[in-house]
């Protein structure tokens, strides 16, 4: 007869929560913020006594995991040491998978669940109202009861709780770009917390704690090195510190992928060629992936960066991308393997705009890759901007799964100490509609593979984790990495729920604090694209570093290095002519979306100076002319942080001092950066169209020759 395990503990289930301080703390806990529950608490119908059964004969590593999990939650939020039980008990709090006799009894709807997908439902057993998380496999365990305790966490009833989720992507990844000697690519949150050096044989309790975090938002994956990877991250030593990391994040579902460099074979194989086409190539990578999955059975596959940024790759060899990706994808497949090859290319030798290169590139292979590769697309054309219109590939490859790349850490978007987040941006692409299919086809539609029918999906996060002690840089920049969990688990989940529920499970399920939260997270986004690249603009940045107000730079060797390239300001107007007149770039898009952006007044004014090159005195909707709505965009956005300034310093009673003080802090900065956004912006802006500034507006603090001297020789992230 199988074994029952059960841990007690008595929990009175919060009823109504009043305002409270949090104690005063570092921010490690992220989502895992097991607090007590707020002081008044009053018993609702029934206690929930948290005895936790499980059938302990066949319960595998996940299922552990999730029973320590609930161990650990309910101890710090009740206060009491669970006692052991064996049989179910009111109150008691039952885990099984649809091998279960007492989950079969109940005749659940697992079926449509999935691997991955849980049910959190309460009901009752044997005669006892009890709560089950019950799903098909350990790790839906895993994940319910993840589901189970945040619902506690945020003081919601669990009298008739009710939840059923499964994910819609298969592949929920972060991409860190991470490098060997511990400093991150656009990082802006201390070391890369991979301490390569320790590894394999020291394993840090961060990396149970990172498992942890990803877990309970339903991340399944990660890649451990950067993108611009090193051959050496492939060698034997470093597989088996890959290994040992994987041997701590198996547990919670999470698979490890690498980053591997095109030219591997040439730098530790020491052949002459890395031509896909080249038998020794292929045999190479065979037996390399073979030693990899020697030490790491369940490897989740490779991540290509190549013909990029001077980055290797099978164009050396005149060879086309899918050449490449599918001699890797053959290596990989024996073992279930997968590859990931990024559409993010382009070539200072290419005329075309840079917006354009990407889908040239890649459109002509439709249908021509492995059934085990997908093409990770970046949201839009160009890099991670404050916005950009979604990337036109989505939708043009109906017969190659798609797998979206977003960025979580903050590369153009005022790096750590801006409060820009990053939901809506993600809301706003996953929603749009590519009109591929018809009315209707939106770009979650793409990636989840519902619109073509591809069962390999997958969504891929650029990571913005560090050592830091609150992992992120800063409080609010762990809202990014979990709400990338939420819609790489839902591509249609909504940004503003997403920022309630981090709210409470971050300061706790406070009236006083949430809505206040919610509202500068749901506004800054906006604010960020009008203080730095308002109605359409883009890659204005700092040159190299992306940090900071640069639109004068025209000098760099590469045309599309230089911002001058996309903004195109000149005494006629500006923006960047991507209709027929231009580089008709519209023609990547549907007809109905081409026939849009086509024309000045039909295009979406947010997009305009993407697509249209506008004189200065064009009216606008506002009935302002083009110059006129630039200025009062930067002026708008100044406004919106010093009222996000001013929310938050309404908290201080409710939040503790340390995470207060920090933020208030960062908001102190990004006020005083989005002015210097907004008066370098209009000083240089001004003096190349000939328009003075409206009158009544504030004039640049300083002239714009003190601008253009600013420089950053010791930025972060480099």
């Amino acid at each position: 007869m199988a074994r029952l395990i059960a841990w007690c503990a008595a929990l009175c289930l919060l009823a109504g929560a009043l305002p409270v301080r949090a104690h005063a703390e570092d921010g490690h806990d992220l989502w895992l913020r097991y607090r007590p529950l707020p002081t008044k608490i009053q018993e609702r119908d029934r206690p929930l006594t948290a005895e936790v059964i499980f059938d302990g004969d066949r319960a595998d590593a996940p299922i552990l995991k999730a029973v320590s999990e609930i161990d650990r939650a309910l101890q710090a939020m009740v206060g009491l040491t669970p006692a052991h039980g064996t049989s179910l008990r009111p109150g008691s709090i039952l885990l099984g998978t649809s091998d279960d006799a007492r989950i079969r009894a109940l005749v659940l709807p697992l079926g449509a669940l999935g691997q991955e997908g849980y049910l959190v439902r309460s009901a009752t057993v044997d005669g006892k109202p009890v709560t089950v998380v019950a799903a098909n496999s350990g790790i839906g365990i895993l994940y319910g009861s993840f589901a189970l305790l945040q619902h506690l966490q945020r003081g919601l009833s669990i009298d008739s709780i009710d939840i059923a989720s499964a994910p819609k992507l298969k592949l929920r990844l972060l991409n860190h770009w991470d490098n060997l000697d511990r400093t991150v690519e656009r990082g802006y949150a201390g070391q890369s917390i991979w301490d390569w050096w320790k590894l394999p044989d020291f394993t840090d309790q961060r990396y149970t704690d990172y498992a942890r975090a990803n877990a309970a938002i339903g991340i399944n994956g990660t890649v451990l090195n950067n993108v611009n990877a090193k051959a050496d991250s492939l060698s034997a030593p470093y597989i088996a510190k890959a290994a040992a990391l994987a041997d701590v994040f198996r547990p919670y579902g999470i698979k490890v992928y690498l980053a591997a460099r095109w030219s591997s074979p040439i730098e530790l194989g020491h052949l002459k060629s890395a031509d896909p086409l080249d038998p020794q190539v292929a045999a190479w990578w065979k037996a390399k992936t073979d030693e990899i999955y020697a030490a790491i059975p369940d490897f989740g596959g490779f991540l290509v960066k190549a013909n990029s940024e001077d980055q290797p790759g099978p164009q050396d060899y005149h060879r086309t991308h899918a050449d490449g990706a599918n001699m890797l994808a053959a290596a990989v497949k024996p073992h279930g393997g997968v590859i990931m090859w990024r559409a993010f290319v382009y070539a200072q030798e290419n005329p075309e705009d840079r917006a354009k290169q990407a889908y040239d590139d890649f459109k002509p292979l439709d249908g021509k890759f492995a059934d085990n590769v997908i093409v990770q697309v970046k949201n839009g054309a160009i890099d991670f901007q404050p916005r950009e219109p979604f990337h036109p590939l989505f939708g043009a490859m109906p017969k190659t799964p798609l797998m979206m790349e977003f960025q979580i850490t903050k590369e153009y978007l005022g790096m750590a100490t801006h409060l820009v987040y990053l939901g809506p941006l993600y809301e706003e692409t996953l929603a749009a509609d590519t009109f591929a299919r018809g009315k209707g086809s939106t770009v979650a539609r793409v990636i989840d593979g519902s619109l073509d029918g591809h069962k390999l999906t997958g969504m891929a996060g650029v990571a913005n984790i560090g050592s830091d002690r609150d992992w992120s840089g800063s409080t609010f920049n762990q809202a990014n990495w979990f709400v990338f969990g939420r819609v790489a688990w839902n591509p249609e989940a909504s940004a503003k729920d997403v920022a309630g529920e981090w709210s409470e499970l971050t300061f706790g399920p406070d009236p006083a604090v949430t809505p206040t939260v919610v509202r500068m997270m749901t506004s800054s986004r906006e604010a960020v694209v009008n203080y730095m690249t308002p109605l359409g603009l883009a890659h204005i940045m700092g040159t190299g570093h992306h940090y900071g107000p640069a639109p004068w730079v025209h000098d760099l060797a590469r045309p599309e290095w230089n911002p001058v390239y996309y903004h195109r300001a000149d005494a006629t107007g500006i923006g960047y002519d991507r209709t027929k007149t231009g580089s008709n770039a519209i023609a990547q898009y549907a007809p109905v979306l081409a026939r849009q952006f086509a024309a000045v007044e039909t295009t979406p004014e947010r997009d305009l100076l993407w697509f249209h090159h506008v004189g200065w005195d064009h009216r606008m909707r506002s009935g302002k002319t083009l110059w006129e709505e630039l200025v009062a965009h930067y002026d708008l956005g100044v406004d919106q942080v010093a009222a996000m300034h001013r929310d938050w310093q309404t908290l201080a009673p409710y939040i503790d001092a340390e995470r207060f003080r920090k933020t208030d802090a960062f908001l102190a900065i990004q006020q005083r950066e989005a002015q210097w956004w907004r008066d370098a912006c209009l000083a240089y802006f001004s003096s190349v169209s000939g328009h003075s500034l409206p009158a009544g507006v504030a004039q640049p603090a300083k002239p714009l020759a003190d601008y253009e001297a600013i420089s950053f020789p010791y930025e972060p992230g480099r």
